[in-house]
């Protein structure tokens, strides 16, 4: 923490100086959460609103308040700290400070500097050229309250039938939005891209989501006559002449706007947690096996559903939560029963396996 620096309540003042607000827009997430996000900027609210279409809510109240600030990069007078890369990358994307009332963190690439701590939530920068930065800085706005509210952040997508949700996590390109999507292909609603919430309640455990919509990559949508239709004529064509393996790797990814392919309704964003799937799978030929386990004794699988918090959480009054392990194994082990999904990737067996599962447990509640 730089005790020398300005607090966030200075510089936020001298932010919104000469960028006065136009309007506003009210989101409600899960748990009735709600959101509003002024700006001075309506094409901005315009994008964010058909982003969050099925999410949009009427009134002025809203539990959590955040500014979108469209203008030159700010210049703020602090000294940044260089973010680590993240395993395996080297590319250092992100610099922040803590100030005694919260953070400060800067986007090296766009310039944009997002502000939080003590009810200020700003994003302030050429928020139009960057709006999905926007989103992401609302969703995690939304993750920090429930977090400070004794939530546990898990690395895993989620859907649910008739409410009852399937947790599917797994390390990064391990199949976790495909299965979703081919999910959704077979009537599920989507709950959550990457990251979900977990709360334990009096019946069992709830997860929350954010409405972040699936990020695939080319193979994905090559493989479905749904979602074909997402990549241009050009590039289906170029992609055509890839092989499996290349396209499966092929780090370009497309968004998946779930209520423009499936239509409104199919996005929850909360259900009760009856299951957590791992993908541990690889591009072999061997027989799929499903496998019940223990996080307790299988913490190979726990490190791959565990998520950190990162940098857009600051713990309310400065008190961290508890987001170790064994906490994890505490509010899971003997709540929600746990599979390892290993051997050969098999989209289709595992879409049934999870169908036949949520249908049982339907069938004996």
């Amino acid at each position: 923490m730089n005790s020398h620096a300005p607090d966030i309540a200075v510089l936020s003042d001298g932010i919104r100086r000469g960028h006065p607000m136009r309007e506003s827009i009210v989101l409600k997430f899960g748990g009735g959460i709600r959101i509003r996000v002024k700006s001075n900027s309506t094409e901005l609210l315009i994008r964010l609103r058909h982003y969050f279409r099925e999410f949009t809510a009427e009134g002025e109240e809203a539990d959590i308040g955040i500014e979108a600030i469209e203008m030159a990069s700010p210049d703020l007078p602090l000294s940044y700290i260089m973010k680590e890369p993240d395993p395996g990358k080297t590319k250092i994307k992100e610099e922040y400070i803590d100030l005694p009332d919260g953070r400060i963190v800067r986007k090296r690439l766009t310039g944009m500097v997002f502000m939080f701590g003590q009810g200020v939530h700003i994003a302030a920068g050429p928020c139009l050229a960057n709006d999905n930065q926007v989103v992401n800085f609302i969703n995690n706005r939304f993750l920090e309250y429930v977090l400070n509210a004794n939530g546990l952040l898990a690395h895993a997508s989620g859907v649910c039938l008739g409410g009852s949700g399937i947790a599917i996590a797994g390390f990064s390109g391990t199949g976790k939005s495909t299965l979703s999507l081919r999910l959704l292909e077979d009537g599920f609603d989507f709950v959550s891209n990457d990251r979900l919430v977990l709360r334990n309640k009096p019946n069992g455990i709830k997860m929350y989501g954010i409405p972040k919509h699936p990020r695939v990559n080319p193979g994905t949508l090559l493989a479905s006559n749904r979602l074909m239709h997402i990549i241009s004529e050009e590039d289906r064509s170029a992609f055509g002449r890839l092989t499996e393996n290349e396209l499966w790797n092929l780090e370009k990814k497309y968004d998946v706007i779930v209520h423009d392919v499936f239509g409104t309704g199919r996005f929850r964003l909360e259900s009760a947690l009856r299951g957590i799937i791992v993908l541990t799978w690889k591009r072999t030929r061997e027989t799929t096996s499903i496998r019940y386990v223990d996080f307790a004794s299988r913490g190979d699988l726990l490190d791959a559903f565990m998520k950190p918090v990162g940098l857009f959480f600051h713990a309310a009054q400065g008190v961290i939560p508890d987001f170790s392990p064994g906490k994890y194994i505490g509010a899971i082990t003997g709540r929600c029963p746990v599979f390892e999904i290993s051997g050969g990737v098999d989209f289709a067996h595992a879409a049934d396996f999870i169908r036949d599962y949520l249908l049982r447990g339907q069938a004996n509640d």
